[in-house]
């Protein structure tokens, strides 16, 4: 199998080091034990002003002072930038640099470029994580564990053979970031997990379970552990080896019911439970034991202990800590002096240790809340105006004696870390431009280890703890749009990063509750980064693995698989409100918020949906044909999908698609206006049929002069999402009278399908100007831009849906390139060692009266001849070595061949 897609198969997870920046509360390395256990070991490092101010603790939560700077895509080094005097006065560039599975070395480089001597300290923060009850929630869950006499058999409350909920569900076949159907997570119940959901409410919800008998049982006894709330009571009937029925009342707290079993043999048995309906009831879980023994079950409350064991180092400036949950110890290695080792019992340190700064005699420091952090307090460090000093310290894990061991041998003021240094830092990304692209350079660098270093750990899906990229820190889970950018942007930096993005959101062919990982947006990116992927390797293995599992993804929001709502309407538009109020993406996008107020989301259809699934259609037609597959399904959903556009959709005097009003009976009434009468889409959704490919040539021209019209929808930082002519318009909005990337990067791929390149090179240069100039100024790298004021806005290191701009730059300014639109299947690509030429097979698969063209960007300062199946044709350089290629209209197959002249 290629090595792209080993070890993917059946995970989420992500093919990184236990070592990398996952932490969820302050900066630094993590260190992940046991990933299954969703314990997190987290060093922090960062400066201060000594007897002054902390002046800046890392909290990864909001905007707080550091700035991711660099980073090698496998996390093996990255560093952040601590700022101590803006800009760049006093600071400290802390990096991590992976030496082996059991060691990180730390390098802080303390630099004073102002004209005073300073007195800096030095902060190492070392602490245990434990994990979450809840996504976005710090407060660990605590769970039970269940303790058996011999010959019981116990079986977690998840762990069903088959669960049926009566009323019917949407997202029977769609959970919520890919849960167990079912799945809750409780404190005190075993593993903090069970089965509820409204489980049991409604008769006729049933359960199954089958446990494995080791041994004959004459005499046994059925527990179940399960909660209902007080004064509840719900009756349920046993059928299988248990037959009966047995009554449940609610006591508001975890209970035990013990149901007598008659004889049992070895083998497996397996038993129904089926609910008469009335309450929810959430079961831990089921115990098989013989009578006597029934007494002897236990469920102790599982204690998390924060603090460590303090062990001392061979020598001075090193510690090692044992914590209670954790097989191996951790050790510390610092180098300045002088220092003292103190301790934080609290929740947080964003009040304590402010609160705590000026306390110079305890070692002991309380706050609220439970937590701990042992404290490496290095005092002070003098620096002269103008100098530099660099700082080596190590965190290491292994047993006692392997760390012990490590330590002794760690030498801080040996020149090999130096070396060390050197070498991990030269596996940073380098984005090495054209000419033209240089002065891009530093703000593609920061958006680069900002993607690069958002990872969290735990994030749980599918049953199981997972290391996975967020759009930022503050959203500590999974998002299925912002992922798939995501992944867009990684794709300019590593492919192997991209396939992990992708895989991490799509589910085996089959899989009986989560058609794909599904959280917020449904809007398909996953397709668009597959897409991407395949014209970039033209991996057949890749190719095979992701067809059928997108496939299963793409039939679900086509209204084809499971419990999928989507297409309930007799128009065959496609709505998804079902599964989230955000149809695109756009929060506040007006129709879409009209639509949430009046509770218009079982007769109202918005237009992203069905344009989308189009899109998704289309991509995996192309892929079916590469794989010999039949397109049979797809050319349906491609015709009936753009007919209901078409006929219902179109608003011919506005000149804009618009959200479509249905009868109760789901048939089609008129479009959707606002009060004044103006029709309620005039804006990105309004247009986004353009990147679906099924306008007509008319109604294809009015749609980009709305988007390229700057009393319409154009900018001074790019696209907005509303149409600054609609009575709905708004300069305050997070998406109306804002500016956003991805809406921009379809759009950009769409005029290429067109061969519009003057409109496609618009968008993207003026992205890159606008991401230029706010990076430079805060080296933060934004949500969004306010169109009033062209400056960055919402979070500040987001890694999300602000990847377009590494996209773009590496379309016109990375040598070694070639860009398409989406109508474009690449089914060969060879690139010249030196850049100075390429050859490549093409398929296209858009409308017949357009040019489409492909962007080839290749080593500057030379002459190129282009041919197309042999014949010269159309070619402008928008830089040099960025040719903008035409192709001839219709073009279907043919083979495009640049060489250097």
């Amino acid at each position: 199998m290629n090595s792209e897609i080993t070890g993917i198969a059946g995970s989420h997870d992500l093919r990184l080091s236990a070592w990398g920046p996952y932490t969820k509360r302050y900066i630094g390395v993590s260190h992940v034990p046991n990933i299954a256990a969703g314990l997190r070991f987290d060093v922090s490092v960062f400066p201060g002003l000594y007897r002054r101010s902390v002046v800046n603790i890392p909290n990864v939560t909001w905007e707080s002072g550091y700035h991711p700077w660099e980073a090698a895509p496998d996390l093996s080094y990255f560093s952040h930038r601590h700022d101590l005097l803006w800009k760049d006065q006093l600071y400290c560039d802390i990096a991590f640099c992976r030496l082996s599975k059991e060691a990180v070395l730390i390098c802080c480089a303390c630099v004073n470029d102002t004209t005073e001597r300073q007195s800096l300290a030095l902060h190492y923060m070392a602490s245990l994580h434990f994990p979450p009850r809840r996504t976005n929630d710090n407060e660990p869950i605590r769970p039970s564990r269940v303790e058996l006499p011999t010959g019981a058999i116990w079986t977690d409350g998840l762990t069903y053979e088959e669960v049926h909920y009566a009323r019917f569900d949407p997202r029977a076949t769609l959970t919520w970031d890919g849960q167990i159907r079912g799945e809750i997570r409780q404190h005190g119940f075993v593993d903090g997990q069970g089965l509820g959901q409204r489980f049991g409410e409604t008769m006729g919800d049933s359960v199954t379970y089958c446990l494995a008998v080791p041994h004959a049982m004459a005499d046994a006894r059925l527990l179940l552990r399960y909660y209902l709330a007080r004064g509840a009571a719900l009756h349920l009937r046993l059928s299988g080896v248990v037959n009966g029925d047995v009554e449940l009342a609610g006591t508001g707290d975890l209970s035990l019911a013990e149901v007598p079993v008659s004889s049992l043999m070895p083998g497996d048995a397996s038993f129904t439970l089926t609910s008469y309906g009335g309450a929810e009831i959430q079961i831990d879980g089921l115990a098989l034991v013989p009578v006597a023994d029934a007494g002897a079950v236990q469920f102790p409350l599982a204690t998390w202990n924060h603090v460590p064991e303090r062990i001392s180092g061979p020598r001075t400036g090193t510690l090692i800590l044992q914590y209670e949950h954790v097989k191996d110890v951790y050790g510390l290695a610092w180098d300045a002096e002088p220092f003292i080792v103190r301790e934080f019992l609290c929740d947080d340190l964003d009040s304590t240790l402010r609160r705590m700064t000026h306390e110079h005699t305890h070692t002991t420091l309380r706050g609220p809340g439970e937590g701990h952090y042992t404290n490496v307090f290095m005092h002070p460090i003098f620096l002269e105006p103008h100098s530099e000093r660099t700082f080596y310290g190590l965190v290491c894990t292994g047993d006692t004696s392997t760390v012990q061991q490590r330590l002794a041998a760690f030498d801080p003021s040996s020149s090999e870390w130096d070396a060390a240094y050197a070498a991990a830092r030269s596996r940073a990304v380098a984005i090495t431009p054209s000419p033209a692209g240089e002065i891009y350079r530093f703000s593609q660098e920061r958006m680069a280890a900002t993607v690069l270093t958002n990872v969290v750990y735990p994030v749980r899906t599918r049953g199981t703890w997972i290391r996975h990229y967020t759009p930022g820190r503050w959203w500590d889970s999974l998002y299925t749009w912002d992922s798939g950018f995501i992944g867009l942007g990684l794709l300019e930096l590593d492919v192997d990063r991209a396939i992990d993005t992708l895989n991490a959101y799509v589910t085996e062919p089959g899989e009986r509750d989560a058609a794909f990982i599904h959280h917020g947006s449904p809007v398909p990116t996953q397709f668009y980064l597959f897409l991407e992927l395949w014209n970039r390797t033209q991996s057949s293995e890749l190719l095979a693995y992701f067809y059928p599992r997108l496939q299963q993804y793409h039939r679900f929001l086509a209204g084809r698989y499971g419990s999928s709502t989507t297409r309930s309407l007799r128009s065959n538009l496609l709505r998804t409100w079902d599964y989230f109020y955000n149809s695109g993406g756009w929060d506040d996008y007006p129709p879409q918020v009209h639509v949430r107020q009046q509770s218009l989301q079982a007769t109202v259809s918005p237009v992203i949906n069905t344009a989308q699934a189009i899109r998704t259609a289309k991509i995996l037609r192309m892929a079916a044909l590469a794989l010999g597959e039949d397109t049979g399904e797809y050319d349906e959903d491609i015709a009936v999908l753009s007919h209901a556009l078409q006929t219902y959709a179109w608003d011919e005097k506005a000149g804009y698609f618009g959200y479509v009003q249905h009868d109760a009976q789901g048939n089609p009434v008129g479009i959707l206006r606002h009060a004044s009468g103006a029709n309620y889409n005039m804006g990105m959704d309004g247009v986004c049929p353009l990147m679906a490919d099924i306008c007509t040539p008319e109604q294809e021209k009015r749609l980009v002069g709305h988007l390229m019209s700057e009393e319409r929808m154009w900018t001074q930082c790019g696209l907005a999402a509303v149409d600054q002519s609609a009575p709905y318009y708004r300069s305050d909005g997070y998406w109306n009278g804002s500016v956003w990337m991805p809406h921009q990067w379809f759009f950009w791929k769409a005029f290429l399908d067109m061969g519009r390149a003057d409109e496609a090179h618009r968008v993207a240069h003026t992205a890159l100007d606008v991401w230029k100039k706010e990076v430079e100024s805060s080296y933060n790298c934004y949500e969004h831009f306010v169109v009033h004021t062209g400056q960055g806005a919402g979070w500040h290191h987001f890694g999300g849906l602000s990847t377009p701009v590494l996209c773009w730059y590496g379309t016109y300014f990375r040598p070694g390139r070639l860009t398409t639109g989406l109508d474009a299947w690449m089914e060969t690509l060879e690139v010249e060692p030196d850049n100075k030429g390429l050859a490549s097979k093409l398929r296209f698969f858009g409308q017949a009266q357009h040019t489409p063209v492909v962007i080839a960007t290749l080593e500057a300062g030379g002459a190129y001849t282009v041919t197309w199946e042999g014949r010269p044709t159309a070619c402008h350089e928008r830089y040099p070595g960025a040719l903008e290629v035409s192709l001839p209209a219709g073009a279907s197959v043919g083979e495009l061949v640049i060489r250097a002249e």
